[in-house]
């Protein structure tokens, strides 16, 4: 079989989500997502990880007899074409549902806007862990993942027992700053510490010396950061330059080995870094060595990542939630079918929803970016 390029697929899902008239059996998800831009890397993981799942499931008859289309958009990781972009999936009555989205300030805006309360569709494992997506409940979007706020708290909980006592914060000037912001703030405060510096950058830039000569000034020994690739490797890599020393901690939005590759492994050797699923590595667990044979069969030749390894076990959470919605399909029974779903095990990693909650999951394991670059899970010791 042909090696597939991640430039190729991403090419690929634009054109299906320009695509003509669909048969009048097809079941459409739509996605919106940054194909281009700081983002771009990955949202194509993002959309990468859906298509392998929904590939597996057409060729195997669809659900209830009907295929799934993949509807994928780039919003450039720019909140007003995510709003547009999503107005314009919405509008057409055979999307059902909505997956995958990413960015804090993205999603948070199709709330404030009331796109998703308009719309009536769910939108399914969003690759985000703000805080405001959450609290206060909303009924639309079903999280596959924890939040920041217990992201923050494992941090901060790791660093404290290690005797860190002067906490910075590096982050982006916009929701998922703010987020960050909220939650290192109250991780600290359960510990009576207090957050000594901050500094941000502006959202989609690399412009990070500012929050270089914050956090050098502050003499921090912990830096806690919420930022992306491009920028988590841009300050390591200048933090390091400067002299700075303290320890480095980070969310699950980055992906470590291309982080490894912009900012050269001496600059992150032994940053910490909070993972939402199970190691893509883990091979002792059913949903892993399923993801690896659908990658070899689907995309061959890509890398299996902790982000298109999440967008995975949201494509299998929004089938079952297919499934359960029965033939006769609608967003509002696929909405109350994916409110049944409940202790649902997704191959190793469960899940479960109820009527006043939308968090399906609250794991969080804590990687270690080893001496070559290499992810270590910390409790296991092993590969991450």
């Amino acid at each position: 079989m042909e090696r597939v390029s991640l430039g190729s697929l991403a090419a690929g899902m634009l054109r299906l989500g320009k695509a003509g008239a669909l048969p009048s059996n097809t079941i459409v998800v739509g996605q919106v997502i940054a194909l281009s831009g700081l983002m771009a890397t990955t949202g194509a993981n993002l959309a990468l990880g859906a298509k392998v799942y929904f590939d597996y499931i057409n060729s195997t008859g669809g659900v209830h007899g009907r295929k799934i289309h993949h509807t994928v958009l780039d919003d450039g990781h720019r909140v007003e074409d995510t709003v547009r972009l999503t107005r314009e999936l919405l509008a057409r009555p055979e999307v059902v549902a909505l997956f995958g989205f990413g960015g804090t300030m993205n999603i948070s805006r199709l709330l404030a806007d009331g796109v998703l309360a308009q719309g009536g569709a769910p939108l399914v494992a969003p690759y985000t862990g703000g805080e405001p997506l959450r609290n206060p409940f909303n009924p639309w979007i079903f999280h596959l993942r924890a939040g920041y706020m217990d992201e923050a708290d494992r941090m901060v909980h790791r660093a404290f027992e290690e005797g860190r006592r002067r906490f910075a914060l590096m982050c982006s000037a916009d929701a998922l700053g703010r987020a960050g912001l909220e939650a290192v703030q109250a991780a600290l405060a359960k510990r009576g510490l207090r957050l000594h510096s901050a500094g941000s950058f502006e959202r989609n830039t690399e412009l990070v010396e500012h929050a270089v000569d914050r956090i050098i000034t502050a003499h921090a020994d912990a830096v806690v950061m919420f930022s992306t690739n491009r920028t988590t490797a841009a300050f390591a890599r200048q933090y390091r330059a400067a002299g700075g020393q303290a320890d480095l901690y980070n969310v699950s939005l980055i992906d470590v080995p291309e982080v490894v590759e912009l900012a050269g492994s001496e600059a992150v050797r032994g940053m910490v870094v909070t993972q939402v699923v199970p190691s893509p590595h883990m091979l002792s667990l059913p949903a892993v060595r399923e993801f690896h044979n659908l990658v070899e069969r689907f995309a061959r030749g890509q890398r299996v990542n902790y982000a298109n390894f999440e967008a995975f076990l949201g494509a299998k959470l929004l089938v079952e939630g297919l499934r359960r919605a029965g033939a006769s399909l609608s967003r509002k029974h696929l909405m109350a079918a994916l409110v049944s779903v409940n202790d649902f095990d997704l191959g190793g990693i469960t899940v479960g929803y109820s009527p006043r909650n939308r968090v399906g999951s609250r794991r969080i394991d804590i990687t270690v970016v080893g001496d070559k670059g290499q992810l270590v899970n910390a409790s296991q010791g092993v590969p991450a």
